[in-house]
């Protein structure tokens, strides 16, 4: 029934605009535009650049033919180049498709065509990889090289593009174009290496826009603020720090590499106030020297997800100066969506209850209308004892749209009016979640996301191998690492160093397995493989070195 509220009061252009994280730079170029922007190496880029260099590379794409819809696939590292992608490329409508710069070319050129590519922006420095892959590949994307002066190597270019020939053709007074609605997709990134069942997950226009505004909340996230990329930009879109970062018309620092020495002389250079990244970005830290640390002015904030940094790591990164924040999310709701919210009385705690209380996952951002962890099969929530196993699921704006051209996968992922994130995990009685298990058996890594079913595939395919299950193993310095447990024909003479090359011809070099044990793997009364006994023998295994 409609009532006064309803009558002669409809949306228009003057009261309702889409949702979207563009208009954010727009803003800072206009209010800001001598501050800088970006740092890169010795190059500064104030705002003023910062926006015309988007906005012309967004008028050179378009002038190649982009169009609304279309993919513009990018490879490239933490440059200068990647944060302009994040604006040029759905300034002109099209949808960015960032990669994992350490794929290989065959999951790579899987993800050229599933996404539709129309232009691929590559650096130098992975050409050779990307020719492989474009030659495996049925799409053909104009391809345009990206040349980092940062970078001392680069490899032989792929086209005739130069990627600042091309953008200097770029209109800087480019009239950009807004979503037309903010459902429109911003990006697609993709969550796995696997070839049976790529999953792109696609982020929207309102998402990003809302999951910025959160994540300043969040991190408390000043204006002018400065920010250190250790956080690959092609994780989830850098956990949409490429935007939130121009909402407060910060300076963000490009680092090309993850280097102990790089990241402490940037922390003293550009008065660093935050950066994030998985604990082994810290374990790289605390590696140097407490003599070769300059002394930081100010407490800077780190935010890390993925595997709980130890008790340990936690205490040398506070003697070190920096606050460290835990967080948790998954590709699907535009990185993290969760915050392990920090009482200040947890301060007079001992160190031990502290990380105790630091491992937890814990509570939803704002822009994340629900979580909750919840029996899958009922669809009823656990007991809020901290005991009762369920499965973490999500409801809010800042959950994907879905998974690219998969609609069994959608319907699926979607029953029930929940996403499910296939995390198992207890709630504690103060709400702060606590993950447990992994039913997709996802191994943390360095921050990167390993499909164990991925590498069993590839030991499968040796002739020798019986059996065989990877599990994730405890890792002081990248969380978890791929252990895996192979049962061989008793006539085999295979080795170790064989079995290890054979992975290393069909995975990428982050994915094959550090540690292997070859024997006789546990199995059920059914013959299903007993993973939890396997994943407990791999922890005795980390405790006992």
């Amino acid at each position: 029934m409609s009532n006064i509220y309803d009558h002669n009061l409809g949306r228009n252009q003057a009261n309702f605009q889409p949702l979207t994280p563009l208009t954010f730079l727009e803003r800072a170029a206009a209010v800001f535009p001598e501050n800088i922007a970006v740092i890169h190496g010795n190059a500064q880029i104030n705002y003023r650049q910062f926006y015309s260099r988007c906005r012309q590379l967004a008028s050179a794409l378009t002038a190649q033919g982009v169009r609304r819809g279309d993919t513009v696939s990018v490879m490239l590292a933490n440059t200068p180049a990647m944060l302009e992608a994040h604006y040029a490329v759905p300034m002109c409508g099209a949808v960015l498709h960032s990669m994992n710069t350490r794929l290989d070319a065959r999951v790579i050129a899987m993800q050229l065509d599933h996404a539709e590519c129309k232009v691929l922006i590559t650096d130098l420095a992975f050409s050779d990889t990307i020719r492989d892959a474009l030659k495996r590949c049925s799409v053909k994307p104009l391809t345009i090289d990206y040349d980092d002066p940062e970078f001392s190597q680069p490899g032989k270019p792929l086209s005739e593009f130069d990627y600042e020939e091309l953008l200097s053709q770029g209109d800087p007074d480019f009239t950009w174009l807004m979503p037309n609605d903010e459902w429109d997709a911003i990006s697609v990134n993709y969550t796995s290496g696997t070839t049976g069942d790529p999953k792109g997950v696609v982020y929207h226009h309102r998402g990003a826009s809302l999951l910025v505004q959160s994540s300043i909340i969040t991190t408390s996230l000043a204006k002018h603020s400065v920010y250190l990329w250790t956080l690959p930009m092609f994780h989830c879109n850098g956990w949409c720090f490429p935007w939130a970062m121009v909402a407060v018309s910060g300076t963000q620092v490009c680092l090309r590499e993850v280097r102990a020495d790089a990241i402490w002389a940037a922390l003293k250079q550009h008065q660093v106030t935050l950066l994030c990244g998985a604990p082994v970005v810290m374990s790289t830290m605390l590696a140097t020297d407490p003599s070769e640390r300059p002394e930081l002015p100010d407490i800077v904030d780190f935010f890390t997800a993925a595997a709980p940094p130890p008790e340990k790591v936690l205490a040398n990164m506070r003697d070190a100066g920096f606050n460290v924040t835990h967080l948790y999310g998954l590709t699907e709701v535009y990185g993290p969506a969760v915050v392990n919210d920090w009482h200040e009385q947890w301060d007079q705690l001992p160190g031990p209850e502290q990380a105790t209380l630091k491992a937890r996952q814990g509570v939803r951002y704002h822009a994340l209308e629900n979580l909750d962890v919840l029996d899958p099969k009922t669809m009823i929530p656990v007991p809020r004892d901290g005991e009762t196993l369920g499965e973490v699921m999500f409801r809010g704006n800042v959950v994907m749209k879905g998974y690219l051209k998969n609609k069994e996968a959608n319907e699926e992922s979607f029953s029930g009016g929940w996403f499910h994130s296939g995390d198992l995990a207890v709630i504690h009685p103060d709400g702060y979640i606590q993950l447990k298990d992994r039913s997709k058996d996802i191994i943390i890594s360095g921050g990167e996301n390993i499909s164990s079913i991925e590498i069993e595939e590839v030991l499968y395919k040796y002739s020798d191998v019986v059996t065989a299950a990877v599990v994730a193993m405890p890792d002081e310095k990248w969380g978890e690492t791929p252990c895996a447990f192979v049962e061989l024909d008793p006539s085999s003479q295979a080795s170790e160093a064989d079995i290890k090359d054979w992975c290393r011809n069909y995975l990428a070099g982050f994915k094959v397995p550090r540690h292997f044990v070859f024997e006789v793997i546990p199995k059920t009364s059914t013959g299903k493989v007993q993973k939890f006994t396997l994943r407990q023998r791999a922890k005795d295994m980390t405790n006992a070195s």
